[in-house]
């Protein structure tokens, strides 16, 4: 959160905090477990966590799913050197594949990273990863002057909400 889009949490934003701090309830209305173990309305819950998102204190809400329990194994970080008169056009296009979960831009650090585009890829093996892979090389075409891809060895520690100290 920085200081420009702060806001006050009060007792009850920071009950909130905490209820779903390891994520919100596995049942049928999360949120009403939520306002349950709060002690307030559903819509104040939401209304809440809108206002929190808003303005900066919760930065996104969404799932976070273990890959490795659901079966996806071979995990890859594919790194792709894009011609930057094209990475505007061409990098929504990677992430609107279905088996892409994370997709974005970043610096290159020459002459050592080249690369300027990321995107998560996963699969049972790492055939099925390359075989992605290669579908997102023929979308790039000759805008992509070269890739790579970092496999997963282990599952990193995903955390929660929290407050900051």
């Amino acid at each position: 959160m920085s200081a420009e889009n702060s806001i006050a949490l009060d007792d009850i934003d920071r009950r909130i905090v905490a209820a779903t701090s390891a994520g919100l309830p596995l049942v049928a209305e999360p949120y009403r477990a939520v306002a349950d173990e709060v002690g307030i309305p559903v819509s104040d819950v939401l209304a809440r966590m809108a206002r929190m998102l808003e303005a900066g204190a919760i930065r996104r809400i969404g799932a976070v799913p273990n890959h490795f329990r659901l079966g996806l194994i071979a995990n890859g970080m594919s790194v792709w050197d894009v011609d930057d008169a094209e990475i505007d056009d061409l990098g929504p296009k990677v992430g609107a594949l279905v088996f892409v979960t994370h997709c974005y831009r970043r610096p290159r650090h020459l002459p050592d990273w080249p690369y300027n585009l990321f995107a998560m890829v996963h699969g049972p093996d790492r055939g099925v990863v390359a075989a992605r892979i290669a579908e997102i090389a023929d979308l790039l075409g000759p805008a992509c002057r070269g890739h790579d891809v970092l496999y997963s060895k282990r599952i990193l520690k995903k955390t929660g909400l929290r407050l900051a100290s």
